[in-house]
């Protein structure tokens, strides 16, 4: 299966230079926040698969103008062809802004996610916004991680842990795609970025 990941910045290739069959081959597209709800709700009047998104620390206007044919999985768990994907948008908070937690009210939000990942036996990807405390994150506070999404990946060891808000371009050595650990793949959706869910 064919993933295309976005966030943060829309990708030019697939908006100013658009070719339907740009999304041919795709199987199914999830946004990691901070894009315009006009670009998601273009790609979902030519996508054939369905558009996923979590919010991002500046998707408050997703509260008035939500991206049109696509799905929140903020907070919930979306099963898409046997596929198990777990949601939680947002950002450290840094200013009291809209998608902005602490580490508790973080760690509020997937408890209350416990009933339906015992349900469904856990999850095999990790959608955010923020990357996970220490890893893949950002030195200020606006940038730094949750340490809460540890708990996820080393209890439940999805396949792959997908997130945004860390722009590749913040520092020379910011990493595309790298390892959690032997059972996680981390993979920084800037932009635009498609991998094969094996």
């Amino acid at each position: 299966m064919k993933i295309l990941v976005l966030a943060d910045e829309e990708s030019k290739y697939l908006w100013d230079y658009f070719e339907k069959s740009k999304l041919n081959d795709i199987d199914l597209i999830i946004s990691c926040g901070d894009l315009k709800p006009q670009y998601l709700s273009f790609l979902a009047t030519f996508a054939k698969v369905p558009i996923l998104y979590v919010h991002g620390n500046h998707d408050a206007v997703y509260d008035t103008t939500p991206p049109e044919g696509c799905i929140c999985i903020d907070d919930d768990l979306y099963v898409y062809n046997g596929i198990r994907i777990l949601g939680l948008g947002g950002s450290r908070c840094y200013n009291y802004g809209s998608y902005q937690y602490t580490e508790k009210e973080m760690q509020k939000r997937i408890r209350k996610l416990k009933r339906k990942l015992k349900k469904n036996n856990g999850f095999d990807i990790l959608v955010t916004h923020a990357p996970a405390s220490g890893f893949n994150d950002g030195e200020d506070l606006p940038h730094a991680g949750f340490e809460a999404f540890h708990t996820l990946l080393d209890k439940y060891f999805p396949k792959y842990f997908v997130h945004g808000h860390v722009h590749l371009n913040y520092k020379w050595n910011q990493q595309r795609e790298c390892q959690y650990n032997e059972h996680t793949t981390v993979i920084n959706a800037f932009e635009r970025y498609v991998f094969e869910y094996k």
